[in-house]
């Protein structure tokens, strides 16, 4: 990102967990591979929620597709923005997961 070559403040990175905390004012939240426990992903569906009604805030999925993330309730709320393969590297480590998509968050579907 070149935020400072375009005079505007260096974008804020978390990486602590803040789904227990009120719903931050971010303008947008990127998020990666983070549906892997059913558990967890139900939690970010909630707290997400709240992020967008709360403060309009847009929200960008990155998922390889794993069984929690393409079963979970939340996947019938996002709009398919991009799919990427994925090297042979990647899919040994993310047993045999060939792809990756980026989703645009969208509860008013």
């Amino acid at each position: 990102m070149n935020s400072e070559l375009n005079g505007l403040q260096p974008p804020v990175c978390l990486t602590h967990n803040i789904m227990g905390s009120p719903p931050a004012a971010f303008h947008l939240i990127l998020l990666g591979d983070m549906f892997y426990d059913q558990s967890l992903a139900t939690s970010l569906h909630s707290w997400l929620n709240r992020c967008m009604e709360t403060h309009g805030t847009k929200v960008l999925i990155g998922d390889p597709g794993r069984a929690q993330f393409e079963e979970h309730a939340i996947r019938r709320l996002l709009r398919p923005l991009a799919q990427f393969e994925l090297p042979d590297s990647v899919r040994e480590k993310n047993y045999g997961l060939s792809c990756s998509g980026v989703w645009s968050y969208t509860p008013e579907l």
